[in-house]
């Protein structure tokens, strides 16, 4: 029976709002067994370019980026974000290793084809070095990924952290049973992102479909929620999002793959 591999990403509201990431760090450091973290700062990086006078350019939920963007995201989550959660978890007596895609060559990315929208210096991710991941985590590390990749010819990428998490629990569920939490402040999916009481419990790829039509899911869920359907489709054991409460008590919304939900 393949090893349990826990594999968390988190991001929202949770990196702004120190008692919400620590909460969400300790519970995440005493989870059982093998670990891997992914965070994104995409709410920091829009603040830090609004300072700077860089303007953010989002579509469909990703974010638009151009030289100067790059910059600022490179600094908030390759620097910033990502060295403030390491040290968070070594306060927790978790030993975590800062990394970027590019840190071992372990994600390695190719920059985004010009299509119905340009997004710029964005990539995605062509593969995973699955060997020096395994070797990092048998050896006791926690990899803590941020949301830069590179395309092995010098070029730093900007790529989705959603995305990322889902590439390396795709890439690693042949040698573990992945189980993938997207984190965040909500305690699921919602019908309605301002009633609490609309959480959906099961979200299959027709019922996301509906909800899409209606209006109801949009924006930077449907990156997770498409990165989320495709882990699941890759052997990925199982995939929830919601809050470091919800997916504690049981009651975060599971992905499922077929309509024949759980009684």
């Amino acid at each position: 029976m393949k090893e349990t591999l826990h594999l968390f990403k988190i991001g929202g509201a949770i990196l702004e709002e120190t008692a919400q990431l620590e909460q969400t760090l300790a519970f995440f450091s005493n989870l059982p067994g093998r670990k891997l973290l992914v965070h994104g700062g995409g709410r920091r990086a829009s603040q830090l370019s609004k300072t700077l006078g860089i303007e953010t350019r989002m579509a469909e939920g990703r974010r638009i980026t151009d030289a100067a963007t790059l910059e600022v995201v490179t600094m908030v989550y390759a620097g910033l974000e990502n060295k403030r959660v390491v040290s968070m978890l070594h306060a927790m007596h978790c030993n975590a290793l800062g990394l970027s895609g590019a840190d071992g060559n372990i994600i390695l990315a190719g920059k985004r084809p010009v299509g119905k929208v340009d997004y710029g210096l964005v990539g995605d991710v062509k593969k995973v070095d699955t060997k020096a991941l395994s070797t990092l985590l048998e050896a006791g590390f926690v990899p803590t990924f941020c949301a830069i990749t590179h395309d092995g010819q010098g070029q730093l990428l900007n790529t989705n952290a959603d995305a990322i998490a889902a590439e390396l629990a795709i890439a690693m569920a042949p040698l573990y049973q992945v189980h993938l939490y997207y984190c965040f402040e909500k305690d699921g999916v919602m019908a309605n992102v301002d009633n609490p009481d609309s959480l959906i419990a099961y979200l299959d790829p027709e019922s996301y479909t509906i909800h899409k039509e209606l209006g109801n899911i949009h924006a930077g869920m449907l990156p997770k929620l498409d990165n989320a359907f495709r882990a699941l489709e890759s052997h990925v054991a199982t995939v929830q999002v919601g809050s470091r409460k919800s997916i504690a008590n049981g009651t975060a919304t599971q992905l499922l793959l077929s309509t024949d939900f759980p009684k």
